[in-house]
């Protein structure tokens, strides 16, 4: 068997000669969160607190009200070593809307400054564009990181898809932003966003794409690549599981979000006849009514709606590969480690960053378009040695370079990097 394939991530003597207290700033977090950035951040801290640091996490709940009403949801299990803070103002939705419009953290400055107070040698950021927006970047005297989970930093809309209908290769931010239905923000026609970024020691790209596009934005500010990482499954299920196909039915698997920039519907002509055996769709979005209406009643075709991590590795496991046809730049989906994870294929469409990811692995393929993508989906059925080669490399890489090990291990080293050179932020 072939040694695991290491990647070229720059490595530096890690020396942390005492635990490290971090605030984890976002906010989206679990269970008030809607993609891979909150579970990401879910996983760093309690990793970070599995070996003996302090974490503390500020999130907004008043935020995920904006988007879903009702009930709490019931939290994920934390570390002793992690405390989480979810902020609410009396005021609700206005409060991350006000942030929204002025680039301020008009109603949670306080909360935070209150936080902040009890000491961190690190504030780490990560999406706070409702939470408290560039003017949050400004709180606290602690070494500041900044993970850049989606596109905020250059996209009103996070997603550099213009118009709703297409990556952005061109920009038309005052329209495109009419189209996606959000109130312009006229701060970023401002110095507000150069300013605040000066207050940050150091930004953290989760993929090469992004890094690059960061260079490119002309912000000036300094950056290292770390990638996301998928953590060794520990969880047992309590509950019964949803039953997997009948023995010897092959299907492939998509999970993740259900909105339309996923690229969902795209897939789905190709197993209406169930020749290609079944797509189960995992996840739930804005999206699913319009996908279960493409979707009919095929029989080929079966939404499992929201599935615990405890369970996913199952469908990982049992797949022929994962398909990942996003119509966006994604930065870089944790789905992708779930599947290496498993020895699972991932196929993946030729944009943004997964191709990089599937390149570099070599455990899956690349597809150009619908057509093409039929054609790979066909290898894939008809080749098993083929799949388990994919599978094999693809855990390989995963085991060498995306474990939790592997990343708080890169983490510290920029943490103690970029502490020793901490300066203050220019006017």
């Amino acid at each position: 068997m072939s040694a695991p394939r290491v990647l070229d991530v720059p490595r530096l003597p890690v020396v942390v000669d005492r635990p490290l207290r971090f605030c984890m700033v976002t906010t989206f977090y679990p269970p008030y969160h809607f993609g891979g950035d909150g579970i990401l951040v879910y996983h760093l801290s309690n990793e970070l607190a599995r070996r003996g640091h302090e974490v503390e996490v500020i999130h907004s709940i008043d935020a995920y009200r904006l988007f879903v009403k009702g009930l709490d949801a019931e939290p994920p299990p934390h570390h002793p070593g992690v405390t989480v803070h979810g902020l609410r103002s009396k005021l609700g939705f206005v409060s991350p809307l006000t942030t929204q419009q002025t680039g301020l953290p008009v109603f949670t400055r306080r909360p935070i400054e209150r936080i902040l107070q009890r000491g961190f040698d690190v504030v780490h950021f990560h999406n706070v564009s409702l939470l408290g927006g560039p003017g949050a970047l400004a709180l606290g005297t602690a070494c500041k990181l900044y993970t850049m989970h989606e596109y905020w930093l250059e996209c009103p809309t996070h997603l550099l898809y213009r118009f709703n209908r297409e990556p952005c290769t061109e920009r038309h931010c005052f329209t495109c932003t009419l189209a996606h239905g959000r109130p312009p923000q006229l701060w970023r026609y401002s110095r507000m966003l150069d300013r605040a970024t000066r207050h940050v020691d150091m930004f953290l790209a989760p993929s090469r794409f992004m890094e690059r596009r960061f260079v490119a934005s002309g912000l000036g500010r300094p950056v290292q690549y770390l990638p996301n990482f998928a953590p060794e499954i520990t969880d047992t299920l309590e509950t019964t599981p949803n039953e997997l196909p009948e023995p010897g039915r092959p299907y492939f698997l998509y999970a993740g979000r259900l909105e339309k920039i996923k690229g969902v519907q795209t897939i789905l002509p190709l197993f209406l006849s169930g020749e290609r055996g079944m797509l189960v769709i995992a996840g739930t979005g804005a999206y699913e009514g319009e996908l279960r209406r493409q979707a009919g009643d095929s029989p080929h075709i079966r939404f499992l709606g929201q599935v615990p991590h405890a369970e996913i590795a199952r469908w990982y496991e049992h797949a022929i590969a994962l398909i990942v046809p996003s119509l966006w730049f994604e930065v870089f989906p944790l789905v992708i480690l779930e599947a290496f994870r498993s020895a699972t294929p991932v196929i993946c469409r030729d944009l943004g960053s997964p191709p990089e990811i599937i390149r570099e692995s070599g455990g899956g393929l690349v597809y150009e378009d619908d057509e093409d993508l039929g054609r790979q989906l066909d290898r894939l059925i008809a080749d098993a040695s083929m799949r388990r080669a994919l599978g094999r490399a693809g855990f390989d890489a995963w085991r060498a370079n995306w474990t939790a090990d592997a990343h708080i291990a890169r983490y510290l080293d920029i943490v103690q990097s970029a502490r020793a050179s901490q300066r203050k932020p220019n006017a």
